[in-house]
């Protein structure tokens, strides 16, 4: 069969025998009542957990509306017109809101990028920055001690609105939700107090209850408060094909319902071979962004199995801390000493890749400079059909393989694993 892989905004192209495949995890079939705007006007007009938006907001008030960077995929300009108009019914004026893109530890925004993030009608009604994470005020400190230390726009706002998607997330369970603020809009050291936490077995892709990274960045929330949010999940297209509203746990939790009913996939056994995509732009600019659908895809390869990982990375590694951490490591399991002696943000990924390669191999498909991709422990392709011949070489003609076409999206699970 030839299958499509996304890459970049130009996808690739592999032939695999048919006997070869076990899978293609692509989403499960649901019922989808609306798409795009008129879904998210559904959402908001049905919250769940709080009032309607117009009994929260007054007019006067200072609202900041918390979105995403450009790092993901969520389609603020869909969303802003609805909630715009919501806003301005309830008696909010313009000049009073604010966007403000949650960065985490991302790069900030060229003036194009905001435009293109935030829709035409957004960047010329109201102001739209990104978060600074050296102007902050400093809210509180969670009972495990992290900082509430948040970007002062956000932090000084009478209501704070915020808007995500839903996906699976490698340690924190599911984004969405409470990850607007932690870490959206805080600060760096805030970040990786909540985030040292990652190497606990109970943080984990798909799991809410004691986990300790989610259980932390909600508890920030009581320093913080979120008195709404608006969060999508998106199809393999990135439509929005359905919208919660309202309380920042309640209207998450039904989200990350309707997540799995769509895009948790059970399989018989773990493949040999696993060809993982992020499914294209902009979800894999860089490794750092990439490492995402890695992550997932560990769920579905056999011990000592190949992951074929394709990601455009065109803007390189993507992280200053990440790639001190990953090019200077003198092997792969050294970032696990590392990470446990000296938690940094950025150096979690490359311990999460380093976790990886202690059981599989990855073959990775990628723009970047080979001699850069064998230098931080992995093999360098330039088509996917290339790697896939080379996994077939290595493991044998007869190799089962499992394909992931949107892998940052899909989680596998074994039948009988909760």
């Amino acid at each position: 069969m030839r299958l499509e892989i996304g890459f970049g905004t130009n996808p690739q192209y592999v032939e695999i025998p048919d006997g070869n495949v076990t899978g293609i995890l692509e989403p499960n079939k649901v019922e989808i009542s609306s798409t795009g705007a008129e879904e998210v006007l559904r959402a908001i007009r049905s919250p769940i957990g709080t009032g309607a938006l117009s009994e929260i907001v007054r007019p006067g008030e200072k609202i900041a509306i918390v979105t995403s960077d450009i790092t993901r995929p969520l389609p603020t300009c869909v969303i802003m017109p609805v909630l715009l108009d919501e806003l301005y019914a309830a008696g909010v004026r313009k000049e009073d809101i604010t966007l403000v893109f949650a960065l985490g530890s991302h790069r900030g925004h060229t003036p194009e990028e905001m435009k293109k993030l935030s829709g035409e009608r957004a960047a010329q009604e109201v102001r739209c920055m990104d978060a600074d994470p050296k102007d902050f005020v400093h809210m509180g400190t969670t009972g495990m001690g992290t900082p509430v230390d948040v970007t002062r726009v956000v932090a000084e706002a009478d209501r704070r609105i915020c808007l995500g998607n839903i996906e699976y997330h490698y340690f924190v369970g599911y984004s969405g939700g409470a990850k607007a603020i932690m870490p959206g809009v805080s600060t760096r050291e805030a970040i990786q107090a909540n985030h040292k936490r990652m190497v606990l077995p109970e943080a984990a892709a798909g799991r809410l209850e004691g986990n300790p990274v989610r259980g932390d960045l909600e508890e920030a929330i009581l320093y913080c408060p979120i008195d709404f949010i608006v969060n999508v999940v998106l199809d393999e297209h990135k439509k929005i094909i359905y919208a919660v509203a309202g309380h920042y746990i309640k209207a998450h939790r039904e989200g990350c319902e309707f997540l799995d009913r769509f895009y948790l996939k059970r399989i018989e056994e773990r493949a040999d071979i696993v060809i993982a995509s992020q499914g294209g732009s902009p979800k894999d600019l860089n490794l750092y962004q990439t490492q995402k659908a890695l992550d997932n895809a560990k769920h579905a390869v056999r011990k000592g199995g190949i992951i074929i990982l394709a990601g455009s990375c065109k803007e390189g590694l993507g992280e200053r801390v990440f790639e001190e951490w990953i090019t200077s490591a003198p092997n792969a399991h050294s970032l696990i000493d590392r990470i446990q002696k000296e938690f940094r943000l950025g150096g979690h990924k490359a311990a999460a890749i380093a976790l990886v390669l202690e059981d599989a191999d990855i073959y990775l498909v990628s723009e970047l400079a080979p001699e850069l991709v064998r230098s931080i422990f992995m093999k360098p392709y330039e088509s996917v059909q290339s790697a896939l011949d080379a996994a077939f070489e290595k493991l044998g003609k007869a190799s089962k393989v499992l394909i992931m076409p949107y892998a940052g999206s899909t989680l596998p699970r074994l039948y009988g694993e909760s």
